[in-house]
């Protein structure tokens, strides 16, 4: 009898066991696309070129909370024009504020060295790809600004998406209701000052949202996405044989993004000054495969 225990508890164990190793050898290897913020990364304008601060601005470099992306692609060369590529990922758009529009409702958000978007790699199809599309639709970040002499810190929620249908958003504590779309650069700042909290919201100029692309020449984006574009340093190879997962940093240029008509000339961001912010794009785009 005991032998007759002893031979049920095996088989019971090897079948585990079995089960076990099934499930793992069955479950499919997938591309994880991290998000990293960078302020030391090259500052680049909207061709993919070192950009320096225009005289009469001023800038800093946001500490960034949470973003989320609108589409994603795999291009094979420069000459890959958008939509051409290999699409993995699109978000969901509503028509609910008349025209498409992006659907924060159903926005995903990441923070830095967080994962964005994973993506089975036997739905990738097979090639050699040397650039990556990330059009980003969301950035929540903080700032520094002065007021009344004193520094503070302040919580930013800016849509530069082509155009978001937003029914509510949380800045930091407070809740914003607009149940409208919004053009790209739209935003929301909160503080609090004296114990007092302060929200406020705005438009950037329309163009002003910097999306850099180094191959515009010849695979141009659509005016008033953010599609952001950067090159891998090696092509990343997709074989539909992988067995084990992809990590692909997207490492996003914070520097100096937060930028501001300097209206005192002081260098500093002064909202009650009269200093107006005319861009809050990130400043480049690089894949990194670990």
């Amino acid at each position: 009898m005991r032998f007759l225990y002893s031979l049920i508890f095996c088989c019971s164990v090897s079948f585990v066991m079995m089960s076990c190793k099934k499930t793992v050898s069955n479950r499919r290897p997938v591309v994880n696309f991290v998000f990293k913020f960078d302020s030391t990364q090259v500052r680049l304008n909207n061709l993919g070129q070192p950009a320096s601060i225009p005289a009469g601005n001023a800038a800093q470099s946001p500490v960034f909370n949470l973003m989320s992306s609108h589409y994603v692609e795999l291009a094979l060369d420069q000459y890959t024009a958008v939509g051409a590529g290999d699409i993995l990922y699109h978000a969901a758009e509503t028509t609910a504020g008349g025209s498409t529009a992006i659907d924060f409702t159903k926005s995903t958000f990441a923070g830095n060295n967080q994962v964005f978007l994973s993506v089975p790699i036997d739905s990738i199809t097979p090639g050699s790809y040397h650039w990556l599309r990330v059009s980003l639709a969301y950035q929540n970040y903080n700032v520094k600004y002065s007021a009344n002499g004193q520094s503070h810190t302040g919580t930013i929620a800016s849509f530069i998406g082509f155009k978001t249908y937003v029914n509510s958003y949380k800045i930091k504590d407070s809740t914003v209701i607009v149940n409208a779309n919004k053009s790209q650069g739209y935003w929301g700042f909160e503080t609090s000052v004296s114990g007092f909290g302060v929200v406020r919201t705005g438009q950037s100029p329309a163009g002003a949202t910097t999306v850099p692309n180094p191959i515009f020449a010849t695979s141009p984006i659509p005016a008033g996405s953010c599609l952001a574009t950067g090159q891998f340093a090696s092509p990343l190879v997709i074989t539909g044989n992988e067995t084990s997962d992809i990590t692909i940093v997207v490492s996003l240029s914070t520097n100096n993004s937060f930028e501001w008509i300097d209206a005192d000339n002081n260098g500093t961001y002064d909202p009650l000054n009269g200093d107006q912010v005319v861009d809050m794009g990130v400043r480049g785009l690089i894949p990194i495969r670990q």
